[in-house]
């Protein structure tokens, strides 16, 4: 058997090897870019426990996911989920939020602002994630479909509520689009 006094440096030299190897695939993989692979794989980490914690309430709650989700309830988290990720990502009033992770850069188009991504490492992952509305969409579906197993008529009610906001959205595009029209042909 291994003499116990020797685990610490073994594990030490163990996790030497580890550090130098994921340095390595981070030049290799990065070829002269900065791309934060290590708070990338934190970003995961903490999607995973947060998907493990909504899992381990739901089993303790004696909840179940549902046998089936319905076309109504996808057709909801679809439209609340591009909603809610837009808002997380681009709107004026959640850049406290994103602020800590970003630059002002502008606005990018009606009600949405342009922000750059500053810090390395954590810090830049954490601002590519929030500034991304394809990217926190994950999150958001996630929350979404944890919220059908934990709390499913609330979930609903904020599903609806932001698809309904998306529609609101698509008819104030649609109404300035028409507006502007009439304007030229006047």
């Amino acid at each position: 058997m291994d003499n116990p006094t020797k685990w610490p440096a073994a594990a030490k030299g163990k996790a030497q090897k580890m550090s130098d190897a994921a340095r390595r695939t981070q030049r290799h993989y990065a070829d002269g870019h900065e791309r934060p692979l290590g708070g990338y794989l934190g970003a995961i980490g903490v999607y995973m426990s947060a998907v493990a914690g909504a899992s381990l309430m739901a089993r303790r709650l004696g909840r179940r996911p549902p046998p089936a989700i319905s076309p109504w309830d996808v057709g909801l988290m679809a439209l609340a989920t591009t909603k809610y990720s837009r808002l997380l990502a681009k709107d004026p009033v959640t850049s406290p939020l994103r602020a800590p992770f970003t630059r002002f850069e502008g606005t990018s188009a009606p009600a949405e602002l342009s922000e750059e991504v500053r810090g390395s490492a954590g810090r830049h992952a954490a601002g590519e994630l929030l500034t991304c509305p394809f990217c926190i969409g994950q999150w958001v579906a996630t929350a979404l479909a944890a919220g059908l197993v934990l709390a499913p008529d609330l979930t609903r009610l904020v599903a609806a509520t932001g698809s309904a906001l998306f529609g609101a959205d698509v008819l104030q595009h649609a109404y300035a689009w028409l507006q502007q029209a009439s304007e030229q042909d006047s």
